[in-house]
């Protein structure tokens, strides 16, 4: 533990952001695990849930979260899958 007030005060902040990253990082897999599941369960709820995981995507991106290639890795893979379901299901 530090004996400097300002390197405490850095702890305690550190100790902050890291449950609210932790937080963040688990909505965002949550987010992506929901449109996972409405791939597969039904497609009708698939594109909706593809609009709130690129949202997710997009907000972690931008708050550096993850790598914004890796934002949009995801994002195209998901459209790319969400395309590959309503093709067979057509």
């Amino acid at each position: 533990m530090p004996n400097i007030k300002s390197a405490i005060k850095r702890v305690q902040l550190s100790r902050l952001q890291n449950a609210k990253n932790s937080a963040a990082r688990s909505a965002l897999k949550t987010a992506i695990r929901r449109f996972e599941e409405a791939v597969n369960n039904n497609a009708e709820n698939a594109a909706e849930a593809l609009q709130k995981a690129s949202r997710a995507l997009d907000k972690a991106a931008a708050k550096g979260l993850i790598h914004k290639n890796k934002a949009a890795r995801k994002k195209s893979r998901m459209a790319k899958k969400l395309s590959q379901t309503i093709n067979k299901a057509s």
